[in-house]
């Protein structure tokens, strides 16, 4: 443990369990991927995107072991206050602000996807403004009611998302054909490789936002345990899905369908009673998104208090959630322009903070603490 310097002031009083944790980075990790990530892993991958997700799962294992690591080495700091730790005042301020900034387009790409989602296939002709106002006011009350309330609604949730997902799982078993995954391996490992960094970016990486919010834990002795479980957990279901996609629709369709998935339970058809079931899809993803963007926005604004050294974060929950708003079509103007964002330029922007920022405080961290033992040797 490092003895930590700056401001520590508990902006959140609430605290969350272990088992709380463990079920929001589950939802967090099935997120939007359960919806979109399917096309961009068969893209690469083919019919062996569920390979590339396997080795997606393993990668994002890697990483939430390394920021269980960072948050045991600083562990009454937030993210934002680790880095103006390790980094100093002026450094630390830049690269907060700009963790800040990758909080906030995570948000705003989140959101997007919403209002593409629900104009383009359930309200057609429904300006998206009028989505995005009703969806933040529910982001922005469940911030404002804190930590403790975000992980009593994912117990609520959870057993929601398990149930809508065995449905959907266990009803189009009948339409799925084994011949759809084959050949394996045909074109070697290189393609499943390429799926694979999709994937590790665009679901396992974005838990790096529990670095804002792991002080919060009341039992942090066991954060690993429960870190490693939520992703364990989530990573299974995105496997599922990506093979459940390719079993049915084979990979030219799943490629190129915008949104596999929900079409998927429209096919779903048992006795000719049980059918068009896509609402339920529709509810599963719109449960883990709420949870994904409510946990981005939250960690902005109180990431944000304690860069200015505000009192209290909730004066800024509604002039954000108004800002993102107003952000959303101006950084993705149409679901083209965001398309071809999010799969050119997304995946390295997610690893930088995903990967590489708590790869460094974890070395700076482990270097000092080198230092100090072999100063106090000398002396």
């Amino acid at each position: 443990m490092i003895k930590t310097g700056v401001n520590k002031a508990m902006l959140e009083k609430g605290k969350i369990s272990t088992r709380q944790l463990t079920i929001l980075v589950t939802l967090l990790t099935i997120g939007d991927s359960i919806l979109v990530i399917p096309p961009s892993t068969t893209h690469y991958a083919r019919q062996n995107a569920w390979i590339s997700s396997l080795i997606g799962m393993a990668v994002g294992l890697l990483a939430i072991y390394m920021y269980s690591k960072v948050a045991k080495l600083y562990p009454k700091l937030t993210l934002i206050q680790i880095i103006q730790k390790v980094f100093g005042k002026w450094l630390g301020t830049l690269l907060s602000l700009l963790t800040l900034m990758y909080f906030l387009v995570v948000t705003v790409g989140s959101m997007r996807e919403v209002g593409d989602f629900v104009t383009s296939e359930m309200l057609p002709g429904t300006p998206i403004p009028a989505t995005l106002i009703l969806f933040i006011l529910i982001v922005i009350m469940a911030t404002r009611l804190g930590i403790e309330v975000i992980g009593r609604t994912g117990e609520i949730f959870t057993p929601m998302v398990i149930i809508l997902f065995l449905i959907l799982t266990v009803a189009i078993i009948p339409q799925m054909e084994i011949v759809r995954m084959l050949p394996i391996l045909e074109d070697g490992i290189k393609p499943v490789l390429r799926g694979s960094i999709s994937i590790s970016a665009y679901t396992f990486l974005e838990p790096v936002v529990f670095l804002m919010f792991l002080p919060y834990v009341n039992q942090p002795q066991k954060i690993t345990k429960s870190l490693l479980l939520g992703c364990f957990l989530g990573g299974i279901i995105i496997f599922l899905t990506i093979a459940v996609s390719i079993l049915v629709l084979g990979p030219d369709l799943t490629t190129r369908d915008i949104y596999p998935s929900y079409n998927i339970a429209r096919r779903i058809s048992v006795g000719g009673i049980f059918e068009r079931v896509e609402a339920m899809i529709a509810l599963l993803w719109m449960l883990t998104l709420f949870i994904e963007v409510t946990l981005y926005f939250y960690a902005f604004v109180l990431g944000l208090s304690q860069l200015l050294n505000l009192k209290e974060f909730r004066v800024l929950t509604l002039p954000t959630g108004l800002i993102l708003v107003a952000l959303t079509p101006l950084i993705a103007p149409n679901y083209s322009y965001y398309n071809t964002v999010f799969d050119n330029y997304w995946v390295y922007y997610v690893i930088t903070f995903g990967l590489f920022l708590p790869l460094v405080l974890l070395g700076v961290a482990m270097f000092r603490r080198a230092l100090s033992k072999d100063l106090k040797f000398r002396n």
